[in-house]
């Protein structure tokens, strides 16, 4: 049974101060698909070559995850943060500078390397001052503070019509700045239990060969990543895509559009991530399984909604299905740390969801590419999406299988 501890001192100050980071971190990174026409008319180039920049950041971000994963397990968790933040708010500010497609192309590629520091040291961090009850509920706050930054991204085309592409890239990167020099007077990490690993064999000095022999050599982790691979291919093809199916199936306007299909979605998103992570808290108290079985069962009400909303011509039902995707799908991302604290050496745990991340970025470019094709090929994206929603409860039945393999280590 879970253990009910409560978090450690200064536990919920840091949720709250990495909630603000967690929204800046992606405020930084997607603000510039806002603003696609106003990049254009300033720095000249072709569609595609505004599509690399995206992809290239993507790459990078997801290529370089596993290792930063392990900056943050070896060295302390609050400097890597706080080094990510001050460096990527500083590239921020600087992509103002940007005149040609190639230097525009540098900062994304920095951005990239900067960024992919930030997610597994934070959560880890989260994880680390919430070791009883209280550890899903926490990260899923952080994540509604990455949706509440996916959503005010939308801020930077509004910005740029009114005052310059460099003007939100400027306003952004000075906020980050300050911000992050701020934390170095606040942010801390506690004191790290020692690790009981269940094992008579000494342990192994840490170091990235033994941190992914370790996670490759848990069965458990192995179908953890098989999930998080496959749920990151149905994701991004239904998150890449789900603007362009909503204008053509109900014929709604760009903004009509854009607004039932993104933003709708990320109010949701929001109310989700807190939910998933109260529920998951809850039935731990009395289910070691708990913080599995409540994504897994959100999946099963995720696919649902896809489904209804691939096979409807109404579109008040397309809003609703794709409201209760977003509300249920987020539960999983409230509870991915708490699951690997469950399945992996705990020594690990920031490596183990860089490896994570990596797999769902490498995949997830190509889930986009593959929507392009079959839209080239003539084919409906309501047949993607169909076989999006029976692919969730596929994902869905693999979650269901994890089972946990350090159950007293969810305390630690």
């Amino acid at each position: 049974m879970t253990t009910d501890a409560k978090p450690l001192p200064l536990g919920w100050i840091i949720v709250a101060l990495l909630f603000a980071a967690g929204a800046l971190n992606y405020i930084d990174r997607i603000m510039i698909t806002t603003m696609r026409w106003s990049v254009m008319a300033a720095i000249p180039m072709t569609d595609a070559q505004f599509g690399l920049l995206s992809s290239v950041f993507l790459w990078v971000y997801g290529g370089l995850s596993p290792f930063a994963g392990f900056l943050a397990d070896r060295f302390n968790r609050s400097k890597v943060i706080i080094g990510s933040l001050l460096a990527w708010s500083a590239i921020t500010w600087l992509t103002v500078y940007a005149t040609t497609f190639e230097e525009l192309m540098v900062t994304r590629v920095l951005l990239g390397i900067s960024t992919a520091c930030y997610l597994p040291a934070a959560l880890a961090l989260i994880a680390d001052y919430h070791r009883g009850s209280t550890r899903s509920f926490a990260s899923g706050i952080h994540q509604a503070g990455v949706s509440v930054g996916h959503t005010l991204a939308g801020l930077g085309g509004w910005m740029a019509e009114r005052n310059g592409w460099a003007h939100p890239f400027f306003l952004f990167g000075v906020i980050g700045v300050v911000y992050s020099l701020g934390l170095c007077f606040v942010l801390r990490d506690p004191p790290r239990p020692a690790v009981t690993v269940a094992t008579s064999a000494p342990q192994e000095k840490l170091s990235f060969v033994s941190a992914i022999r370790s996670l490759f050599s848990s069965p458990q982790y192995i179908l953890a990543l098989l999930f998080w691979g496959l749920l990151g291919t149905v994701g991004w093809a239904i998150s890449g895509w789900a603007p362009t199916y909503f204008k053509e199936h109900f014929h709604l306007s760009q903004g009509q559009a854009g607004l039932y299909a993104v933003s709708y979605r990320q109010i949701a998103a929001v109310v989700g991530m807190l939910l998933g992570g109260f529920l998951a808290d809850r039935w731990s108290r009395t289910n070691p399984r708990g913080r599995i079985l409540v994504p897994a069962i959100g999946l099963c009400f995720a696919a649902a909604g896809i489904l209804a909303m691939a096979n409807t011509p109404l579109t008040l039902i397309g809003i609703v299905g794709m409201m209760i995707y977003g509300l249920t799908r987020t539960f999983t991302d409230a509870n991915i740390m708490p699951i690997l604290c469950l399945v992996c050496d705990a020594r690990y745990r920031a490596t183990g969801l860089g490896v994570l991340n990596a797999a769902s970025c490498l995949v997830g470019g190509g889930a986009i590419y593959i929507g392009g094709a079959l839209r080239d090929a003539n084919v409906p994206l309501g047949k993607l999406y169909t076989v999006s929603g029976l692919s969730l409860f596929a994902c869905a039945a693999i979650l269901f299988c994890l089972k946990p393999v350090k159950p007293a280590e969810v305390a630690k």
